[in-house]
């Protein structure tokens, strides 16, 4: 089960905002990718690959990454600033960063999970389609529930509210995986239908691990349906796959375009009548004594035999 999204209020998360001693789980967690990717017969999904490592290097910040990379106080999520300012610093990149050790493990453990499932059942384009699009969505419901809690009398308890983490993406990522799942699973003693399984872990985590936001939860929950809704609706291609596939395949063509340049010859072996690869002797043509036609197969066999009789 993935951790919530950590909140804070203004003076929670302050302005440092980064990681404590380690607690051992990010050698646990690199060993649990290394089995996931390394089983003989196993699909490893890129987009999930790539999100985990992009994830892991925010949060590990190696070399001069940590130049480069914004502070957590500068990116945490926080309706009041991105609404005043128009800060989409705060709203894109909120969901990339982590307060502990033990908030980016369990997140990158349901990411790996939940992730390889989903691009295996889609494809690799149309996941990254998805999770771009529930990126987007659970920020903005997560913003406008802020806004309509204020606006209904709730003073500041989630508009002055920060907060950092993964987890509204993964809600949505579950609710997507479990639409249409008739299992049942097992979760803290309750046996409980799958498709309502994220409601129950809602209702949970706020209960038993506090600092978590509430909102940004129910944020993803919402996006996870809204992004349903929006896929039976439009029945026409994915506009965001479209895009991230023409992009995937500017990116990509120097790489083939090398590889039909490397890519070795291939000729007929005459003594065995197939064809292999070759990639230091070029294919030898035989010509006719008066011409340059190419020999038959047949006639070449023939002419050899000839020359054992003599």
């Amino acid at each position: 089960m993935g951790v919530g999204m950590s909140s804070g209020r203004r003076r929670g998360i302050g302005v440092g905002g980064g990681r404590g001693p380690s607690s051992g789980m990010l050698p646990l967690l690199a060993l649990q990718v290394l089995l996931e990717y390394g089983r003989a017969g196993a699909s490893r999904p890129p987009v999930t690959a790539a999100l985990i490592a992009a994830n892991a290097l925010v949060y590990l910040r190696p070399g001069a990454l940590d130049a480069f990379l914004p502070p957590l106080s500068r990116v945490a999520f926080n309706p009041h600033l991105i609404i005043q300012y128009g800060d989409l610093t705060r709203f894109f990149l909120s969901a990339f960063y982590h307060l502990s050790e033990t908030h980016f493990f369990y997140n990158m453990t349901s990411l790996l999970w939940k992730g390889i499932q989903l691009e295996t059942s889609v494809g690799s384009v149309e996941f990254a389609s998805m999770v771009a699009a529930l990126l987007g969505l659970s920020q903005g419901i997560t913003l406008l529930l802020s806004k309509g809690l204020l606006l209904f009398g709730n003073e500041t308890a989630y508009y002055d509210q920060y907060a950092v983490g993964f987890s509204g993406v993964l809600f949505g990522m579950k609710i997507v995986l479990n639409a249409w799942s008739d299992d049942y699973v097992f979760l803290h003693g309750m046996v409980i239908p799958a498709k309502y399984a994220a409601w129950a872990e809602l209702l949970l985590i706020q209960a038993f691990i506090p600092g978590t936001s509430f909102i940004g939860h129910l944020g993803g929950i919402l996006a996870g349906l809204t992004y349903l809704w929006l896929k039976r609706s439009y029945s026409g291609p994915d506009p965001l796959a479209l895009l991230i596939s023409g992009i995937s395949n500017v990116v990509s063509w120097p790489v083939r375009f090398a590889q039909r340049l490397l890519r070795p010859g291939r000729h007929i072996c005459e003594m065995c009548n197939s064809v292999r690869e070759d990639r230091d002797v070029p294919p030898i043509q035989h010509l006719h004594a008066g011409g340059n036609g190419a020999l038959s197969v047949d006639e070449i066999r023939r002419r050899r035999l000839q020359r054992f009789d003599r």
